[in-house]
């Protein structure tokens, strides 16, 4: 159970010379803070304040990284709109700040959360640290809101940790001072590696998990959840699904949990023998099952970060990418969500061994793994 405001007596830390406050509400953001929390706690004192934007998927990932909030704001409620979100989110982080006093404000990427966390920290003339800074997809409401949550937030922040050159050149063009941006990678990728160092320490746990899939067949894993897909580009993509489910594999959809995304593809995939709908994953169980696929749709920028560094070729079902940096490195394919050209990219990563190797092998342009030991040195130096 989670209070609607849970202050914790540990954030009275003692004999710390920085305090930092890491606001965030969903699972992306958990998963790529959760190394960079790590990493921080021999710099200074550690607060985190979660506003439970996403609650289930949320609490998942900080007991798998066995992350302890000091805050839970807990404002999630059935059907809640971008205004609820914003503004009691907002209210609440009044009071946080005021307890917490922290030296430095960190957020992540593009969320809801991510810009109030930030509009907080301005309002009350706190340093704020951008954790994925500049990325771009140049259109207003695609992905919607997280496009202009990334803008507003970038003309907040004081730091700027972008995970490619291209980001840091989009913030430039935006008139962001250079000597406040920092490439260092993306955080993902430190936890993909800290959470498969994790899994495969039982993989007998997850061979039983996903027993109903056969391992003879080649795996193919979907994800699909945005905004702007609501409607008839969720039925394309549906009947894509059903044309791919001919070829001799074995699908696995975990099914968001919004409305608007199960009431399009329960009806129209459930009963296919080879199509395997179920519920959102762990993330143990996701970056596990990434690794024993073929290949992945979807429309997730964590996943088209993450599966590069397994090999994996991505097809984005997307017309536009903020992540553009896989599609020009060939490790991701934008393939929208028109019907034929999801069927025909499917089928030629299927057929064509040598087009498979050419996006499997090719070098992560998102990051090695180190991104989280960066930011921790750049954080010390600028606040030393």
């Amino acid at each position: 159970m989670h209070s609607s405001l849970n202050f914790s007596a540990k954030t009275k830390g003692k004999g710390k010379i920085s305090r930092f406050l890491f606001i965030f509400g969903t699972r992306p953001e958990a998963i790529k803070l959760a190394p960079l929390i790590v990493k921080l706690k021999d710099v200074g004192n550690i607060q985190v304040c979660v506003t439970g934007q996403h609650r289930e998927m949320l609490d998942q990932v900080l007991q798998f990284f066995s992350i302890v909030p000091d805050y839970d704001l807990n404002i999630m409620m059935e059907n809640q709109s971008l205004f609820t979100v914003t503004s009691k989110s907002l209210k609440l982080l009044e009071k946080v700040i005021k307890e917490s006093q922290p030296d430095l404000i960190i957020v992540q990427g593009d969320t809801t959360t991510t810009f109030v966390g930030a509009l907080a920290g301005f309002y009350n003339k706190i340093k704020v640290a951008h954790i994925e800074a500049g990325l771009r997809s140049f259109h207003k409401f695609s992905p919607f809101p997280e496009e202009t949550n990334r803008v507003l937030v970038s003309h907040i922040a004081d730091y700027h940790f972008a995970p490619t050159d291209k980001a840091k050149e989009n913030l430039l063009r935006e008139s962001i001072s250079e000597e406040n941006i920092f490439v260092v990678g993306n955080t993902v990728i430190d936890a993909l590696f800290m959470g498969l160092d994790i899994v495969n320490r039982n993989e007998k746990r997850f061979y039983d998990y996903f027993r109903f899939l056969d391992f003879s067949k080649r795996i193919i894993l979907v994800t699909g959840h945005r905004r702007e897909s609501f409607g008839k580009p969720f039925e394309n993509i549906c009947h894509a699904l059903k044309e791919i489910a001919r070829e001799n594999v074995e699908t696995i959809y975990p099914v968001h949990l919004n409305p608007n995304v199960r009431g399009h593809v329960y009806p129209r995939l459930s009963g296919i023998k080879n199509i395997h709908l179920v519920e959102p994953l762990e993330y143990p169980y996701l970056i596990w099952l990434m690794s024993k696929s073929y290949l992945i749709l979807t429309d997730s920028g964590g996943i088209q970060e993450e599966a590069p560094s397994l090999g994996k070729p991505v097809l984005v079902m997307r017309d536009v990418t903020e992540r553009t940096e896989g599609i020009d490195a060939g490790t991701a394919l934008l393939v929208g969500t028109d019907k034929e050209k999801i069927v025909k990219s499917v089928r030629m990563l299927l057929s064509n061994r040598g087009e498979y190797n050419n996006m499997a092998k090719r070098r992560n342009p998102y990051g090695d793994g180190k991104s989280s030991l960066r930011i921790r040195d750049i954080v010390k130096r600028l606040l030393d």
